[in-house]
């Protein structure tokens, strides 16, 4: 069995907005970037280029920070990564993120220094804010490789390739095309008419239809399988990306996969890796404290996992969210059903709504909410549960003050001398009066005398005298707040 080069497997990782999927559309002279939602790229994918007549298979990673697992797993499929910095905005939080998961995963890596067409590009800033975080390139007391490019004008991008392909050829990256075919999941998807998919990273031999793929506790018979462009091919060879349809059920993301002759032999295969199924943990609920119930469908698997990776950051004080259900796949009655009595909400993301949910929704008016981009997902949930929330009664102060005379005392009203202590006090106000820190008193405040003239409000040191609404007695030293209450 001959070890022969294969095509090596770049991530293009980095933060938002800096030019990754730009990168991508001029290397694959297609259009990716009018595909998105509000040009972000949503989940990974995995294309082929080709480049001094050698084939590259690149997988466009995420950059928003909802999506670090699936970056992570990027990162751990491939064997090079490229970390786009944008030349007009240098490093950002989530190129530290991408960073943090190339280097667990523990492969080369070279710096494409993007957008350098911009007007507002400082490329020498750049390489300083690189430095800064450690970053060392080469020439600046480093050996990490870097090009500046425009995915524009392509300006750069044939040099950037020529750093990948050297970096690949430094690794030494070789497979057996004859060995049984093992690789990665890279994405898994549910399909109305084919079922549960899933996309391959074929790391050693090679994939051909006949046997039967297993991943983890599932497997699928290879009947078909399809190339990254949707073409059905007989194989699928060391480094590329292939799509395999089938499964039982949705093979998790970053799974490891091989390839089993029989089904008697998938079938044990995936009983080696079935343990004990894992009961979700049920939160106690707390006393005072409501609930939003939510199900969060989603187009792909990896999407479910950075939907609830981001929706574990919603916090409300006095309500919290809980997800009592989650999938892959069209929004269903069933979906619409589990969250009607407890007056929860579906959250959608890249997927459809069947006829019978939406039907079912609006007699039992159940909210279904479908988003594209994951920002706008966050934000209206983070809505929904503030909704939800309980209002509590709080008393904003206005000011404060300190009793130092007693003009006069009826049952209702009290005539005395005030010093200003804070704040801004004014006719109208609702007061309580503070003796030792405890409350004795409440009332509102009638009338302000300033220099012998009434006033409106008083916000400026000194004495003056006030005609208070207020049964209680009052003492010299009591301290009179004047108050605001507020919902919270």
């Amino acid at each position: 069995m001959t070890q022969r080069a294969r095509p090596p497997v770049i991530a293009v990782m980095g933060h938002i907005d800096h030019g990754k999927s730009s990168l991508l559309d001029y290397i694959r002279k297609e259009s990716v970037v009018a595909g998105e939602a509000g040009g972000i790229t949503q989940h990974v994918a995995a294309y082929i280029a080709e480049h001094a007549k050698r084939q590259i298979t690149f997988l466009d990673t995420p950059g928003h920070e909802a999506f670090k697992a699936l970056r992570a797993r990027g990162a751990a499929a491939a064997d090079i990564a490229i970390l786009v910095v944008a030349a007009d905005e240098g490093v950002m939080p989530q190129t530290l993120d991408a960073l943090s998961a190339i280097k667990e995963a523990k492969i080369p890596y070279v710096v494409a220094l993007t957008k350098i067409d911009k007007s507002n590009a400082d490329i020498e800033r750049t390489k300083a804010s690189l430095l800064e975080h450690e970053i060392f390139l080469e020439g600046l007391g480093g050996d990490v490789p870097y090009s500046p490019i425009s995915s524009k004008t392509g300006e750069g991008v044939s040099e950037l390739l020529d750093l990948v392909l050297l970096a690949a050829d430094l690794t030494d990256l070789s497979a057996n095309r004859e060995a049984r075919a093992a690789g990665f999941v890279l994405e898994s998807s549910q399909d109305p008419k084919r079922g549960a998919s899933a996309t391959l990273i074929v790391k050693e031999g090679t994939l051909a239809t006949g046997g039967f793929v297993v991943a983890g506790d599932v497997y699928a018979p290879v009947r078909f399988i399809e190339d990254f462009r949707g073409a059905r091919v007989e194989s699928i060879g060391p480094g590329e990306p292939a799509v395999v349809s089938g499964f039982s059920k949705l093979p998790p993301a970053g799974t490891l996969f091989t390839v089993a002759s029989t089904k008697k032999e998938a079938e044990a295969a995936t009983q080696e890796h079935a343990g004990t199924p894992v009961k979700q943990k049920s939160a106690e609920r707390v006393e005072g404290v409501v609930e939003l119930p939510l199900v969060i469908k989603a187009d792909v698997g990896g999407s479910v996992d950075a939907i609830l990776h981001e929706l574990a950051k919603v916090t409300r004080e006095r309500a919290e969210l809980r997800v009592i259900g989650s999938g892959v796949g069209s929004v269903s009655e069933g979906d619409v059903k589990a969250v009607s009595a407890a007056k929860g909400a579906v959250i959608g993301f890249n997927v459809s709504i069947d006829e019978a949910a939406r039907e079912l929704a609006f007699r039992d008016q159940v909210p279904i909410e479908t988003f594209t981009v994951i920002y706008e997902l966050s934000k209206r949930v983070a809505e929904l549960l503030t909704a939800r929330a309980p209002k509590i009664a709080v008393e904003r102060e206005l000011g404060r003050a300190t009793v130092l005379k007693i003009f006069s005392s009826t049952a209702k009203k009290k005539v005395v001398g005030l010093r200003y202590v804070s704040g801004t006090l004014g006719v109208g106000n609702l007061i309580k009066v503070l003796r030792n820190n405890e409350e004795v008193a409440r009332g509102k405040i009638k009338n302000l005398q300033q220099a012998r003239a009434d006033v409106k409000e008083i916000k400026v040191e000194g004495e003056f005298g006030a005609e208070l609404e207020v049964r209680e007695e009052l003492s010299y030293g009591d301290t009179v707040i004047a108050f605001a209450p507020q919902e919270s």
